[in-house]
């Protein structure tokens, strides 16, 4: 693709002279794959002639991206499962230094997914290509001295974010506010009118709780018997109810399958449908990732459950600075501090280490998706929350309208997607 053969005509378009505009991304995550596709398709709205290439997954492929090698395959947590792909990031950072040695890139944009898109970073600064970080991953909230490899190697981070942006700014970090971009993807994406037809003659006649695991292999298996256990506390007290596991592929429902037949129970598992069953639930089950965006979106009462081993939860006492791990959470806690100055703030005092093993009855009081980070089962408290809700109508109604609150609040910019483009395009035909 970036490869271009010259053409001899006897007319020429002074246009056709012109430069065409390249630019490299790399995204990491699957939700990251998401966002770059949506803003790749933008961009090339705007920019027709534009280039795209780099490291990603099958969304950005079908925007247009050339894509180098399919990074969503490596999305990996905690340290030792990073070393464990060690040899094969080297290979990809290997790639990366190839391509853009041999290509003249205008921009690298990178998408979240630290550690890897840090070197990527790096070797940018050391080629001379300018560097944004779009979706920045949350340093603010995890190992805070990270900022300073940002201050280092990206030029422009765009922030989805209002309290985001502000804590770059103080940590004089270039950044600029776009909005969030998931809610915009939302507004635009449609359900399967049909399938959901079908699954409300299905399963319509009982409360539905939707069971969303995450989209990381570990995340599914840690967290998958807690799960179980808390649909389980739920029909001793709600015994008429439909859980439905929604699965992000086929692998997840393949382990999700294999662990019900060997407890002999029935769930349903219905694979590539996250968007429908949320929007076809009464409330939901998640693990802590950017599905809350989505769960806010759409309006769902949720408990949020991330089970972890032990020794890394007692590690993340000593680098974790926001109170809570739900971003949810963490945007309506921000706005009742802009409403209300005595209100708990968002972070946790950097001079606090470690911060609490367990949130304040204060801080618990404020959640407004119920969250529970946790090497031991806490299926039981979860399970709580959600029998309470489903016994309890007025409950449940109240809760939707605090999440119809927060979201007209959240949800005020108009198009981050064409922000951020504009701002990209901006910044590279102003350096030419």
């Amino acid at each position: 693709m970036f490869t271009c053969s010259i053409g001899f005509y006897l007319e020429l378009d002074f246009h056709s002279l012109a430069k065409t505009m390249k630019l490299f991304f790399s995204a990491g995550d699957p939700s990251g794959d998401i966002h770059a596709a949506a803003l790749i398709t933008k961009l090339r709205e705007l920019q027709p002639e534009l280039q795209v290439a780099g490291f990603g997954g099958e969304n950005m492929q079908l925007a247009g991206c050339e894509l180098i090698d399919d990074l969503t395959k490596y999305a990996v947590m905690w340290l030792t499962q990073a070393i464990a792909q060690y040899f094969k990031f080297k290979k990809l950072l290997k790639k990366a230094k190839e391509f853009l040695l041999n290509e003249k890139i205008d921009a690298i944009i990178l998408v979240d997914y630290p550690g890897f898109n840090w070197h990527i970073a790096k070797l940018a600064k050391e080629i001379g290509i300018p560097v944004f970080y779009f979706m920045p991953p949350q340093i603010w909230s995890w190992a805070r001295w990270r900022v300073n490899k940002m201050k280092r190697y990206i030029d422009v981070v765009l922030t989805p974010l209002k309290f985001e942006q502000q804590w770059f700014e103080q940590h004089n970090v270039n950044s600029i506010f776009i909005g969030h971009p998931f809610f915009e993807e939302m507004a635009n994406k449609e359900s399967d009118a049909a399938f959901l037809e079908a699954f409300y003659k299905k399963y319509g006649n009982a409360p539905i709780i939707t069971l969303l695991l995450g989209s990381r292999n570990q995340e599914v298996i840690t967290n998958l018997d807690d799960f179980i256990l808390a649909v389980e506390y739920v029909k001793e007290v709600y015994p008429n109810i439909c859980p439905i596991f929604a699965a992000y592929n086929q692998t997840h429902a393949t382990i999700i399958h294999k662990r019900l037949s060997e407890l002999d129970l029935t769930i349903p598992i219905v694979v590539g449908r996250t968007t429908e069953l949320i929007r076809a639930a009464d409330c939901c089950l998640a693990v802590s990732g950017s599905v809350s965006l989505e769960l806010l979106a759409c309006n769902k009462p949720t408990v949020v459950y991330y089970k972890v081993g032990k020794l890394p939860l007692q590690i993340q006492r000593f680098f974790r600075r926001t109170r809570y791990i739900t971003l949810v959470n963490l945007l309506a806690i921000d706005l009742q501090h802009d409403i209300n100055s005595t209100q708990t703030p968002v972070f946790y005092d950097d001079n606090l280490f470690p911060i609490p093993a367990e949130p304040s009855e204060q801080d618990r009081d404020s959640m407004l998706f119920p969250e529970f980070l946790t090497a031991i089962d806490r299926s039981k408290d979860a399970a709580a929350y959600l029998a309470f809700w489903l016994s309890n109508p007025k409950e449940m109604a109240t809760q939707k309208r605090r999440l119809a609150t927060l979201l007209r609040e959240v949800d005020k910019v108009e198009s981050p997607i064409n922000n951020a483009a504009n701002i990209i395009l901006e910044y590279v035909e102003n350096r030419e």
